[in-house]
């Protein structure tokens, strides 16, 4: 099995910084892409950033200059930089990561367990 376990929510005033981070273990072959989703109260869950196992990012329109994504391969760790933290990027902060877990396996979505990120002054 493969888990996913999530640290670094908390709560932040507005314009502050959070960092988030993901470490994956267990039964891991490779690990394709890399990714931070969030849901806020009543909204559906959404895509905030993604990367690929040679860094490649991307990010939803709302946070691009602000949030930062990055991966350490070696940890199989992900990382979320969340910088000029605004009310509205209040939410559960998901991890999520396309694994292999053997040689022979197909490709698999893993889930973290969600960390709350609220910002308020």
């Amino acid at each position: 099995q493969v888990q996913l376990v999530e640290s670094g929510g908390g709560l932040v005033q507005p314009g502050g910084s959070l960092g988030l981070s993901c470490a994956a273990s267990g039964s891991i072959f490779s690990i394709y892409v890399m990714g931070w989703y969030r849901q806020a109260p009543g909204k559906q869950r959404e895509l905030v950033a993604t990367i690929s196992s040679g860094g490649s990012t991307s990010y939803a329109d709302s946070v691009k200059g602000r949030f930062t994504i990055s991966r350490d391969n070696a940890k199989n760790t992900v990382y979320l930089q969340m910088n000029s933290l605004k009310p509205e990027d209040t939410a559960v902060y998901y991890c999520n990561a396309q694994v292999k877990p053997t040689m022979t396996d197909m490709r698999r979505s893993y889930w973290g367990q969600g960390t709350q990120v609220t910002v308020s002054s």
